[in-house]
């Protein structure tokens, strides 16, 4: 009660309303921050049903590509609950090139280690882990690419992810700026 005293805040009402502002403040800062990371191409993450993620039910994601000079880094973005019982998954990624070829890879992201301790960042109940999936990846054709992500777990509904991405960022090493 006596920071509150000396911060003249006499009631919940005013601690909920300075709360409030508080985290619409750090929303738009991070909101802005993010609008301003010069490398980053393409970042979309997709949020997936709390019930659970269906196998067969990718995460799409659609990519217009010009630049096939610049060497680019892939990554997938992952956010799951500390609920997850597993420490790792197993994704299937999709790959679509323009004029419709296809390639499948087959991608094991290791989420905790051997005592249970998770990585990625986060507190509370969700982490969050992005993983560098290509480095310095050249994209062959420019045109319209897409990108599926599907889970490949034993689980027809798997519990505990809340968020599948891709980002895709200029490589920093070729930079010239």
């Amino acid at each position: 009660m006596i920071l509150f005293d000396r911060l003249n805040i006499k009631n919940k009402t005013q601690i909920l309303s300075m709360s409030i502002k508080f985290l619409l403040f750090f929303a738009v800062l991070s909101v802005l921050l993010s609008a301003c990371d010069p490398n980053m191409d393409y970042e979309k993450n997709v949020a997936i049903n709390t019930n659970g993620w269906i196998s067969d039910e990718p995460a799409e994601f659609e990519v217009e590509v010009s630049d096939t000079i610049s060497p680019h880094n892939f990554y997938i973005n992952l956010r799951h609950t500390t609920e997850y019982k597993y420490s790792n998954i197993y994704l299937f990624l999709d790959t679509y090139l323009p004029g419709e070829s296809k390639t499948r890879d087959t991608i094991e992201i290791i989420l905790a280690d051997i005592t249970g301790k998770w990585f990625g960042i986060g507190m509370g109940k969700i982490k969050e882990n992005q993983v560098l999936l290509q480095k310095n990846f050249v994209f062959p054709l420019q045109g319209n690419y897409k990108f599926n992500i599907e889970q490949g777990m034993r689980e027809q509904e798997l519990e505990g992810i809340a968020d599948v991405g891709i980002r895709i960022e200029r490589s920093q090493e070729y930079i010239n700026d």
